[in-house]
């Protein structure tokens, strides 16, 4: 995509954290930027600085979905750009302990705030000619993460749709994009950082996964799955191709199109 001059940006979970970190970096580069926040004083105070607009939306709803983008679009006149940052963590390691209102948060924000987010942002993307999409997963999306499994479940559930999205949207001229970091050090573990820090586990500074998430935006990578470590540059992580069929086929064959039409998928 190269330069993002005079491109509009949508950034979710943008008040705080690696959210408000890329909104100031768009900003910087010349890109129009909406800040998207739960926190309506926190979406106020980000766009205030940075010249943008402040939208108070619960991404998790679909409904408030069509309402961002007609907001964005009336102020800005489209939408090239999308940072789907928002997530939660449940902070409970027991799944017994896990109730429908701890489960169902989770999921909404970090995978229906996602996917509501994607099926609205496209049919705009597309009308300006193409765009670019990036969510932000994490590590515990490409691994098991014991500490918050379900929360490791909703970023393999991001990793996987950007994944599959990836053919479909780059006919439309739209990448799609996941950025994977290991923990943060953001206001999501606030409670755990004074843990986290006696461990001597490295935590990652809220740019370096910005700078990634921009990188991205602007670059024409597509469908990856970029790993961030403390003190290393951003990777795309290679996934390895499961065992092919012994009986025909062969290694790597997918289904025939039809097949995903049937009624049984």
């Amino acid at each position: 995509m190269g330069s993002l001059t005079g491109k509009v940006a949508v950034v979710t979970g943008g008040g705080s954290g690696i959210g408000l970190s890329t909104a100031r970096r768009l900003a910087a580069a010349g890109v129009s930027v909406a800040v998207v926040d739960l926190d309506g004083e926190s979406a106020e105070r980000a766009a205030s600085a940075l010249g943008g607009l402040a939208l108070q939306a619960d991404v998790g709803r679909s409904d408030e979905w069509p309402g961002i983008v007609d907001a964005v679009t009336g102020r800005f006149g489209g939408v090239d750009l999308a940072h789907l940052n928002a997530g939660v963590t449940t902070g409970e390691t027991d799944i017994t302990a896990v109730t429908d209102e701890i489960y169902r948060r989770a999921t909404g924000v970090n995978v229906d705030g996602v996917f509501f987010g994607v099926r609205t942002l496209v049919p705009a993307m597309e009308a300006r000619g193409g765009g670019s999409i990036v969510a932000t997963a994490s590590l515990a999306g490409l691994i098991g993460f014991s500490p918050d499994p379900i929360y490791c479940l909703t970023k393999h559930a991001v990793v996987g749709l950007v994944r599959s999205l990836e053919p479909q949207l780059a006919a439309k001229g739209i990448t799609v994009n996941a950025v994977c970091p290991s923990i943060v050090d953001t206001p999501l573990i606030a409670d755990m950082r004074e843990v986290l820090e006696a461990s001597g586990f490295p935590l990652i500074d809220v740019e370096s996964v910005s700078e990634a998430v921009v990188d991205l935006l602007s670059g024409e990578g597509n469908g990856q799955a970029m790993v961030i470590q403390a003190g290393r540059e951003a990777i795309p992580f290679r996934f390895a191709r499961p065992p092919g069929p012994r009986a025909g086929g062969t290694v790597g064959q997918m289904p025939p199109k039809e097949f995903a039409a049937h009624d049984q998928v």
